[in-house]
């Protein structure tokens, strides 16, 4: 498809331009999913919440994003990726203006709810455009960027905490309007980009394709028309592309209810070891997520070294370990707390959390890539709203150490997944990696030889 000349060194600031304000969207979700956990203690304070009303308020962006990932993805495949890109900044900008001024816990919950689209739908929109951009070479460590500038977020959503805690009862106003402001500025920038030439290609709009080409490699490059049949979201489920959907549903899942459930309760499990310091709770939560981030960043810089099959065995290996660790110990001091959940959102993030903007994006065709990437991160928000809204009771029923489980079990299941379906990708371009699945959707497979394939390596 004449797409080689992305590979050129030429193109290096052009893709680090790409990346970044990509990694900007990703950014925003990292603060806006992890500002709530930061706020909620002063939110507590200033109304009246029960605990459930507490865990719809914490769940409400994340079951919003389960939305925008589904639909907005899908929107994506069929309006383009600029134009979906620069959309869904807008509900970043107004839902977080509007959370900032809440008056009663619905408005709290509906605001962040409309936030979580715009949320959800930035995940399969940005990985999609930086995959579609990128050099073959370099493409894992500029996609594995955006999960590391989710983390990137989350730090910064605690620093903000600590230096507004002072404000008083309503600093968490001032928290959340802050991802309004952080959205603007990303805003301004996103809307000089152009759109995803192989997009265009796969669409049958070779010219403009082909303009664009021309404008960001200054060479004249002739697309040849794209005959391959147009793929539909249901063809996720065909049996050619199964083992894929499953597998990146499945990692996605296990990762997304072992981070989410630690990284939303970890001030509060905390609270209780630091003799009733708001700002000491979040100091110990800051150094979690700042583990988590440095987990994220050594992962982005060996992904292309080692590759993503050892890399996301190794991270459930030790998130698996690290959790079982922290639910044997039914006495832990708070060193103890905030080692192993920095041990087990490093590994975490080394691979699952970062590797979710990656084997999505590589795995599935042009025309369905965003479609793909929208439904695997809709069945991760399953397993947020899972690990945010079932970890209270658990707490309630059995204690801190032994719900904990829920998430050993989780990773453990994540590990499994990785060791029997994780495919290499590594130096593969994504026509490579792809041609052969269209050829097979073309000829219309069966459904369902998936289970008669088994569970074999790829």
């Amino acid at each position: 498809m004449s797409f080689e000349h992305l590979d050129s060194p030429k193109l290096k600031r052009f893709q680090r331009k790409i990346t970044l304000l990509s990694a900007a969207g990703t950014f925003l979700d990292g603060f806006d999913l992890t500002v709530i956990a930061v706020a909620m203690p002063l939110i507590l304070s200033q109304w009246d919440i029960g605990p459930g009303l507490q865990g719809l308020i914490t769940s409400s962006a994340v079951i919003g994003s389960f939305i925008g990932a589904l639909w907005l993805g899908n929107l994506t495949d069929k309006f383009g990726r600029k134009a979906m890109y620069v959309v869904d900044l807008l509900a970043f900008v107004i839902f977080a203006a509007l959370t900032a001024f809440a008056q009663a816990p619905w408005q709290l919950i509906l605001f962040r709810f409309l936030l979580g689209i715009g949320i959800g739908a930035d995940y399969p929109i940005s990985a999609t455009l930086v995959s579609e951009f990128s050099s073959t070479k370099s493409r894992g460590k500029h996609s594995t960027s955006l999960g590391a500038m989710w983390f990137v977020g989350a730090v910064v959503a605690y620093i903000c905490g600590i230096l507004l805690e002072p404000l008083g009862p309503s600093a968490w106003r001032y928290m959340l309007l802050l991802g309004a402001v952080f959205a603007l500025i990303v805003f301004y920038f996103r809307v000089t980009l152009p759109e995803s030439p192989r997009w265009l290609a796969s669409r049958g709009r070779e010219k403009e394709a082909e303009e664009i080409m021309l404008k960001i490699t200054g060479q004249k490059v002739i697309i040849k028309p794209n005959t391959d049949k147009k793929q539909k979201l249901g063809d996720v489920f065909s049996k050619t592309l199964f083992r894929r959907t499953f597998f990146v549903c499945g990692f996605w899942f296990c990762y997304a209810v072992a981070y989410y459930g630690i990284s939303m309760y970890t001030p509060t499990i905390l609270k209780p070891f630091t003799h009733g310091s708001q700002m000491m709770a979040y100091i110990g939560s800051g150094t979690v997520s700042l583990l988590g981030l440095l987990g994220a960043i050594i992962g982005m810089n060996i992904v292309e070294k080692i590759g993503r099959r050892p890399l996301i065995i190794t991270s459930f290996t030790g998130l698996s370990i690290a959790l079982i660790i922290l639910a044997l110990n039914p006495s832990p001091t708070m060193a103890f707390l905030v080692i192993l959940f920095s041990l087990a959102v490093l590994f975490a993030n080394m691979g699952g959390g970062i590797l979710n903007f990656v084997y999505p994006t590589e795995l599935f065709p042009t025309s369905i890539r965003a479609s793909a990437s929208g439904l695997a991160t809709a069945v991760s928000r399953i397993g947020s709203i899972l690990g945010i809204l079932v970890f209270p009771h658990l707490v309630t029923a059995w204690g801190n150490s032994k719900a904990l489980w829920l998430f050993a079990v989780a990773g453990l299941a994540g590990l499994i997944i990785s060791v029997l379906l994780a495919p290499e990708t590594k130096g593969k371009n994504l026509e490579e990696l792809n041609d052969e699945v269209s050829s097979a959707l073309n000829s219309k497979s069966s459904v369902g030889a998936f289970l008669l394939e088994g569970f074999s390596g790829t």
